[in-house]
């Protein structure tokens, strides 16, 4: 019986020892595996118990669950008390920040990566022209991205946009930023003025030039008056002061988009040559901005008389315009997360 005593006895002297010197909450909780864990000592001389007598059973059961009961106690004050200390330690260096401390010169500067670059540009060449920044979900019901968009059910232009649908009901990952016109269209007062950069997601091949993620950006403008002229200027502003010269020159093609009618294709001449190089693929013109006048279908699915109002809408792809400015010949590069890649911008 004396033996079972001297060993409670030093156990609990050498847990005493052990969780005064812990200073982190993982020596803690292996202290607690040490002694209370499933392999732990006091559960093994619990198990040694089976074979005592009935007399030291009834003696040194109840101190081996006082004793672990100590052990518990303790161990829960000692972990409380270290990550109280380790609080205010942190609330301490933040307090006592200095501001005038020398960053070492070897530490190493991030950069802004090139599609934040790229749509700061943007947004900041648009605002300047009185335009708003408009913001949409990635995840899209089908009236969304197709329906509303003059896109009805079976509908040809759906085989061209390869959905990821997703398994909720008639739920997608957005094919194009055009579906944010329609929420701008159903939230806010006419006349609108806007853009909307942001992430598209289709079933692609990926392969150099396509990618399962890429950004696009929606323009509109809506109010009453408006005409295929003010597109067009619009366009040449934009390219003018996206590519800093006042030497630009655009052409029009007739294109075909369900949610604009007319639709057109804008090309501009290739500011990176004269005689032709890889950008513009020796033609000396360079593909930048689809668009048209909205449909008057898109028009009345958002509640807008298209007797009254009429507006453009354009799009262009930001990917593309990124690669463009840095002569990136390979997207998935721009979601790799390379840093040698990432370094040079």
């Amino acid at each position: 019986m004396s033996l079972m005593m001297d060993r409670i006895d030093a156990l609990r002297k050498e847990f005493k020892s052990a969780i005064a010197q812990a200073t982190l909450v993982r020596d803690v909780e292996a202290i607690r595996l040490k002694f209370t864990g499933r392999k732990g000592s006091v559960p093994e001389l619990m198990k040694e118990l089976k074979d005592c007598s009935i007399d030291e059973k009834r003696e040194f059961g109840p101190k081996l669950n006082d004793f672990r009961q100590e052990i518990e106690a303790a161990i829960a004050t000692r972990a409380k008390e270290l990550v109280d200390g380790a609080e205010k330690a942190k609330a301490s260096a933040i307090e006592n920040f200095d501001v005038s401390a020398r960053v070492p010169s070897s530490r190493k500067k991030g950069t802004t990566h090139p599609y934040s670059q790229i749509v700061e540009r943007v947004e900041n060449t648009f605002l300047s022209m009185g335009y708003s920044i408009f913001d949409g979900p990635e995840i899209e019901d089908d009236y969304h991205n197709f329906g509303a968009l003059n896109i009805p059910e079976n509908h040809p232009a759906r085989d061209m946009h390869d959905t990821l649908w997703l398994n909720r009901r008639s739920h997608l990952l957005r094919t194009h930023t055009s579906t944010i016109q329609i929420h701008a269209m159903e939230s806010r007062k006419l006349p609108i003025a806007g853009i909307a950069p942001g992430r598209t997601f289709r079933h692609e091949a990926v392969d150099a030039s396509h990618d399962v993620m890429f950004w696009q950006c929606e323009g509109l403008f809506i109010d009453k008056g408006i005409t295929m002229s003010h597109l067009f200027g619009t366009a040449k502003a934009f390219l003018s002061s996206f590519f800093d010269t006042d030497d630009i020159d655009i052409r029009i093609r007739p294109g075909y988009f369900p949610f604009v009618e007319p639709g057109v294709e804008i090309d501009m001449r290739c500011v990176f040559c004269k005689d032709g190089c890889s950008v513009c693929k020796k033609s000396k013109w360079v593909e930048v901005f689809p668009g048209g006048m909205v449909h008057p279908n898109v028009l009345k699915s958002a509640g807008i008389d298209p007797e009254v109002y009429s507006g453009f809408a354009f799009g262009f792809g930001l990917s593309r315009l990124v690669m463009l400015m840095h002569g990136i010949s390979d997207i998935r590069l721009l979601s790799s997360g390379k840093i040698p890649f990432l370094r040079q911008f």
